[in-house]
């Protein structure tokens, strides 16, 4: 009898041993999730967070041209020198916090940016955050006037080309709506240093792309047929001109990687695309 007391005794005891070991390993299991969904959130800031966040000085100023007066955002780089200048078109949305934030990526890797608000004073709206949403957005730039989009950039060009932080040398960047609004700068300005288009389409008349003095540079996602299917026409008339146009078609990549692929939850052939790309960027401005 006292033999299967102190076994019971001994049974009883392990149990509880066990009970604690498991709730410890519980408990550190626990803090372990606690700590990866910690770490997950972290990642996840938003656009507006992001730019709150930027250690860069960030300013809007006002610009004009005859009666027109509209909005635009700079971002400076943190150095001592002078740096080459970027233009910044954005997309069919608008001036939104990415293309912003696209800007202020461009500072952090040493350049004077200027990205103007081209919706800026028109149909009432100060900016593009005035709108009631994207689609309200979208319907405002296809209205626009092609003269005035090319007015507003010769603006922009002059003000960031004349800072006292600018070198005098400018480059041009867009997206989309803003890729083809590249484009068609480039035809205007000859005074650009280097054009470069994210998946917008080139301009149709050979008249025009006789007039471009500057490389142009496309960045496109292979599973972007609509944009893509426009690429040999350009290159065409590039040649037939002699004039510079090189490009590279990022695999499995859709339309709009570059702001698809720098979310969290990006597909991975968006992901890679963005992040090649914007190396090939990065690259292509230090020439």
């Amino acid at each position: 009898m006292k033999y299967i007391k102190r076994l019971s005794f001994i049974i009883f005891f392990c149990c509880c041993l066990i009970s604690c070991g498991n709730k410890n390993d519980k408990k550190e299991a626990n803090k372990e999730q606690a700590k990866v969904e910690v770490d997950t959130t972290a990642t996840q800031k938003t656009e507006a967070e992001e730019l709150s966040e930027s250690p860069r000085h960030h300013e809007w100023v006002t610009l004009s041209h005859g009666e027109r007066e509209f909005q635009a955002f700079i971002a400076y780089p943190e150095t001592s020198g002078a740096t080459k200048s970027v233009i910044v078109i954005h997309e069919n949305r608008g001036l939104n916090d990415w293309a912003r934030l696209f800007a202020d990526k461009l500072a952090a890797a040493g350049y004077l940016v200027i990205a103007p608000d081209l919706i800026s004073n028109t149909q009432g709206k100060r900016r593009t955050t005035d709108f009631e949403n994207p689609d309200a957005a979208r319907d405002a730039i296809y209205a626009l006037d092609a003269d005035q989009v090319t007015k507003d950039l010769d603006a922009a060009f002059q003000y960031i080309k004349e800072d006292s932080a600018s070198t005098g040398e400018v480059a041009v960047v867009g997206f989309c709506w803003g890729g083809s609004q590249t484009f068609r700068y480039v035809t205007n300005n000859k005074d650009i240093s280097s054009a470069h288009v994210f998946y917008g389409t080139g301009p149709e008349d050979a008249s025009a792309i006789a007039n471009i003095s500057a490389p142009v540079y496309g960045y496109y996602g292979g599973d972007d047929n609509r944009v893509n299917s426009t690429i040999e026409a350009s290159e065409k008339m590039m040649k037939e001109a002699n004039k510079s146009y090189e490009y590279e078609i990022y695999k499995g990549a859709g339309h709009a990687f570059m702001r698809s692929g720098h979310q969290a939850d990006a597909e991975n052939a968006n992901k890679e695309a963005h992040d090649k790309a914007w190396k090939r960027l990065k690259d292509l401005l230090l020439e």
